[in-house]
């Protein structure tokens, strides 16, 4: 979800960049600020929290310190149909399946420097499809997005999504296979949880013995209490919100269950926080609220995390929960607990936490710790915009992974439309300097605009500077969104979707993608040569984002030392360098994109200390081109320069060889 709330569950006439437009109806709710209230405040400062992993394993037992996680949209990435109706219905459009993450297909993911996978929409969520045949009931699209269904609309946590399965009935046992394939391929598994919010007809199939649906022995006679799953509109029955015309289900195609109406008595508070009975057109009104243990005042109704612990190990955390009388803690941690288990045990690596800062912080610091428990390696990302609130979540909350949106991806999206200067990057990257290796940068997913798309840059090589500063700056893991790296434009109207984003709603094909997958080969063969030379460049960065060891090391300021001098470089500019003891790099990105730069860049003499080299004359080889600099870098006692040329929109990986 974007820092608005994405359009997921948000029709897209509506402006989705600040995280108080999603929470537009907070004086009508829970307070997110009540929701993701902690414990206590955990230090500004705190150190990465001691026995807290910040990394994952690899299948092969190798540490991987800089991951790179390639979000895939499962159900759209193996499409190979090209209609693009809008509103088309399966038969039309086409699915993708599991199936279609061939050895082949995952070998050309694996080439991208990928070490995890995020299947994006695998659990079963609401869809407007038949499949009754294989006892599932039908959804009512009064309350579903897109004839798809939005993803984060689950309905069934222990099973997956039957449109991805090539025989439903066998559906979970065909994403098991997947699970193992991209294990076998050297890759990690992630998925989605969805803490905030379920389906408005959740019911579980698959659930194993013993464990009840969400809902299932709530009190509904009162709006609250700490173990009902949801909150209610007491004796008051639910209304589907009144859609404008662009908003109607199916696109007002008929439909024997299109009558306006839903069954639900007495009505459940909406997913995000909307109390009325009848929701409006922009709450996401498909969803409902869960329930945490926080009373409809915002009170606190759980064991408090006492003071001290945000320096504590996840390990730690795990100990202080087991000591808690089980009758204290609310029934919907155990439930989603019982999910993440359920899961782990499958096989699956990680989650991406679907707006986790609408649920309260200690709530995190139990399901995490349970599944660090598990894991240790597990890796953990959760989407949350609010920046005061980001190391709650990593050292309370004992978080991996948080987005770095409301900051680095900000401020280089308005670089690369040109309101703003690369002066940006270096405050974005001082304002979470202590916790820079917890923050995850990316320059697309599902909630934003493609790069390709006019409404963000109109072409895919103005995002190139960017892509290389994000994902060189820190020891931050990396996340492409699919199609990314051959272009995809995002401009297909699938239907509930509108053009930017490609729809998650709707079935649809992505064009830049299909001509690279190929009816399967994954080979380029349909793809045009500046589609094949933006992929080449975006394996070769995410490569040398884990294989240069110096990336995994310190971070030396050149743009403050460089920005004041009168020797070429400017504001379209930004220089830094990372460094370990076994490799010094020096990074720089031009992001004019019809200038040519040409500099002397100056290394200060406190860098030059840092690195322990001697004074001399040492060779630059460019990683991004595989030459060597046209100029070496000179150092002697009183600093370092080097002379640079820049084509518009390039960026130069350069490390220092021996003298």
């Amino acid at each position: 979800m974007t820092s608005a709330r994405h359009d997921l569950k948000r029709p897209l006439n509506i402006p989705l960049n600040k995280l108080s437009a999603a929470l537009c109806c907070a004086a009508l709710m829970i307070s997110a600020q009540a929701f993701a209230l902690p414990q206590m405040a955990a230090a500004n400062n705190a150190k990465t929290t001691s026995g807290q992993s910040t990394g994952a394993q690899s299948t092969s037992g190798e540490h991987v310190t800089k991951p790179v996680i390639y979000q895939v949209f499962t159900r759209l990435f193996g499409n190979t149909q090209t209609a693009n109706i809008p509103w088309g219905t399966k038969a039309q459009n086409g699915v993708g399946k599991f199936s279609d993450f061939t050895p082949k297909a995952l070998e050309s993911i694996k080439s991208l420097g990928v070490s995890h996978i995020w299947y994006t929409g695998v659990p079963h969520h609401a869809l407007v499809g038949d499949y009754q045949a294989y006892g599932i009931g039908l959804d009512d699209p009064d309350v579903v997005k897109g004839r798809a269904g939005s993803p984060y609309a689950v309905k069934d946590y222990y099973n997956v999504n039957p449109d991805l399965a090539d025989d439903p009935a066998k559906r979970l046992e065909e994403f098991e296979a997947l699970i193992a394939s991209t294990h076998e391929a050297g890759m990690q598994v992630i998925i989605d949880i969805v803490p905030n919010h379920v389906a408005r007809g959740y019911h579980s199939l698959s659930a194993p013995k013993g464990v009840t649906d969400f809902g299932a022995t709530d009190n509904t006679r009162v709006s609250y209490a700490r173990d009902n799953s949801f909150y209610y509109v007491v004796d008051t029955p639910f209304e589907v919100p009144s859609l404008s015309p662009d908003l109607k289900p199916l696109g007002g195609e008929p439909h024997p269950l299109v009558d306006g109406k839903f069954d639900e008595f007495p009505a459940k508070w909406t997913g995000n926080g909307a109390r009325a009975a009848k929701p409006d057109q922009n709450d996401w009104y498909e969803t409902v609220k869960i329930n945490y243990g926080v009373t409809p005042d915002g009170s606190l109704d759980f064991p408090q995390l006492p003071e001290g612990y945000s320096t504590k190990s996840a390990a730690e955390h795990y100990i202080f929960w087991q000591q808690q009388p089980k009758e204290r803690i609310p029934s919907s941690w155990f439930k989603f607990n019982e999910i993440a288990q359920y899961w782990l045990a499958k096989g699956v690596d990680g989650f991406r936490y679907d707006m986790a800062e609408m649920v309260p912080v200690a709530f995190w610091s139990y399901l995490n710790s349970h599944i660090k428990q598990t894991n240790p390696d597990a890796l953990l990302l959760a989407e949350v915009y609010t920046p005061s609130r980001y190391r709650d979540y990593i050292h309370l909350g004992k978080m991996d992974y948080l987005y770095d949106k409301v900051g680095l991806y900000d401020s280089l999206k308005a670089i690369i439309q040109g309101k703003a200067s690369t002066q940006a990057i270096e405050r974005d990257r001082n304002s979470v300097k202590d916790i820079a290796s917890h923050m995850l940068h990316f320059l697309e997913n599902h909630d934003e605009q493609r790069i390709a798309s006019p409404e963000f840059a109109g072409d895919p090589k103005s995002a190139l500077p960017a892509m290389v500063v994000s994902t060189t700056l820190s020891q931050a893991p990396t996340l492409l969104y699919f199609g990314q790296e051959v272009g995809e434009d995002g401009s297909e109207d699938a239907g509930f979707s509108k053009p930017s984003r490609t729809s998650i709603f709707d079935y649809v094909g992505v064009p830049a993608h299909q001509r690279f997958m190929n009816m399967g080969k994954f080979d380029g063969g349909q793809s045009s040569k500046e589609e094949l030379s933006l992929r080449a460049y975006y394996a070769k960065l995410l490569n040398l984002s884990h294989s240069l060891s110096a990336l995994s090391g310190e971070y030396g300021d050149l743009h403050q030392a460089n920005i004041a001098q009168d020797k070429g470089y400017d504001a379209d500019l930004f220089a830094f360098s990372r460094f370990d003891d076994k490799q010094k790099v020096i990074i720089v990105s031009n992001f004019a994109k019809d200038k040519a730069k040409h500099l002397t860049l100056e290394l200060p003499p406190a860098l030059i200390k840092r690195w322990q080299l001697a004074p001399g004359t040492y060779p630059l080889k460019e990683m991004l081109s595989d030459k060597r600099a046209k100029t070496p870098l000179t150092l002697t006692t009183k600093g370092g320069q080097v002379t640079l040329d820049l084509a518009p929109l390039e960026s130069k990986v350069l490390v220092v060889g021996e003298k």
